[in-house]
């Protein structure tokens, strides 16, 4: 049944960050890692910068053509709880929308039809992402609990899926996507500080078979966030998002092989030093929406170079549309909608809508 949520208080990002950036400020001063293949950088070099990306400033929003990708943002629908932070959305075959209240471990329905909220799941474990495979089975980042778990919409069973590499728990897992293959990704962190007490701050993939593979990890990257795989599951993207000086703020993309293996690291583009993106998604054209910025500064050095909104950016790295949104903080974007151009945004305590001129990648809308 539909459950009424009580009087909010709106979390800062700020609460969820500090620990893992200090998790992740203590890993600078180790030396090494794990080896690393010719195909990757070496811990001390940069990734190269694609040739076309934009330079970080307000002259990025200059001249953009935004209405031409991006209708006005609209608010569908208003968190009330003791807590909020609000982050993965993912919309299931009906048109419904999934997403989450990570400090009160609460998964959250919004049905467009009836326009009404709901509570889907309580003592979700503090789930962050969510992703819906092409079966309709719905996928969960379950951070408290550093699992990703599978759940029969059906049935309401929940299988777990990867809960540990290498003998050690997942650092808490924060975001996920498919490849073609069925094959997840997910990032995972804040990592502990010493890699031989446990997981450091990471990418990882999950075979059908339930294979677990490490494919990034720090000091390679810095702080995984949000994860997607191309239309043609050729190219793997991934925001670095350090809210700490001279770290990774930015998207970097790798070629995706056959195999699920990553190659050909290179920076697509960089937020720093504003706030990078956190989540985004993909539409059939290989644009990235990116949910990025600020509208005030929360105490790291993020500056508010990078505006608050949803960032379009294309293939080679433009910026070539943006739309604002009207709070802090925004989150994360899923396709939704009866021709999946609707783009539904979490922000704050809001479930924002914005209609698109081009529609989501053809697999984000579930067969089951």
């Amino acid at each position: 049944m539909p459950r009424r949520l009580q009087p909010s208080a709106v979390v800062s990002r700020r609460r969820f960050l500090q620990e893992g950036a200090a998790c992740a400020g203590s890993l600078l001063a180790l030396a090494g890692g794990g080896p690393l293949t010719s195909r990757f950088l070496s811990a001390g070099q940069a990734a190269q910068p694609s040739q076309k990306t934009s330079k970080p400033g307000p002259h990025r929003y200059q001249g953009l053509k935004s209405d031409r990708y991006l209708g006005s943002v609209e608010v569908v629908a208003k968190v009330e709880d003791t807590e909020i932070f609000t982050e993965g959305p993912a919309v299931d075959a009906q048109g419904n929308v999934y997403f989450t209240n990570v400090p009160v471990s609460k998964i959250l329905r919004w049905t467009p039809a009836t326009k009404q909220l709901s509570v889907f799941r309580e003592n979700s474990n503090q789930t962050n992402g969510l992703y819906f495979d092409p079966q309709g089975r719905l996928l969960c980042c379950e951070g408290g609990a550093g699992r990703i778990t599978r759940t029969d919409m059906k049935t309401g069973a929940i299988e777990v899926l990867a809960d540990k590499y290498n003998g050690f728990p997942f650092a808490a897992p924060n975001d996920l996507c498919l490849d073609g293959q069925g094959r997840i990704y997910f990032t995972s962190r804040p990592g502990v500080k010493d890699p031989s007490q446990g997981n450091v701050n990471a990418v990882y993939r999950i075979d059908p078979d339930g294979k677990v593979t490490q494919l990034l990890a720090w000091p390679r990257i810095h702080m995984p966030n949000g994860i997607v795989t191309s239309p043609d599951n050729k190219i793997l993207y991934l925001i670095e998002s350090h809210p700490d000086a001279d770290h990774h703020r930015d998207i970097r993309a790798y070629d995706l092989a056959a195999d699920g293996s990553l190659s050909n690291e290179r920076v697509l583009i960089n937020f720093y030093p504003g706030r990078s993106g956190d989540g985004m998604c993909i539409d059939a054209q290989g644009n990235l929406y990116v949910a990025a910025g600020l509208h005030k500064t929360r105490k790291t050095s993020e500056t508010l170079d990078t505006r608050p909104g949803i960032h379009v950016i294309s293939p080679e790295g433009e910026l070539i549309a943006f739309r604002e949104t009207p709070l802090d903080t925004i989150t994360n974007c899923a396709f939704g909608g009866e021709d999946l151009r609707t783009l539904y945004v979490t922000c704050g305590n809001l479930l924002l809508a914005i209609r698109t001129e081009i529609p989501g990648k053809a697999s984000y809308r579930p067969r089951g």
